[in-house]
């Protein structure tokens, strides 16, 4: 029940934020798509030096 709560607020916070401030929400999504990246160009790059 707590967690289905937080998850709940969560949302509504997120919407709430890319309403009323796109471009701070936009910042903060590019951040994180930049951050996934890294981590899977990293992980890519293990794989790689794995198998050589």
């Amino acid at each position: 029940m707590v967690r289905r709560t937080l998850t709940w607020l969560f949302i509504g916070f997120l919407i709430f934020f890319v309403a009323r401030r796109p471009a701070a929400a936009a910042t903060v999504a590019r951040w994180i798509a930049a951050v996934l990246a890294g981590i899977a160009t990293g992980g890519s790059d293990f794989i790689s030096n794995l198998i050589h």
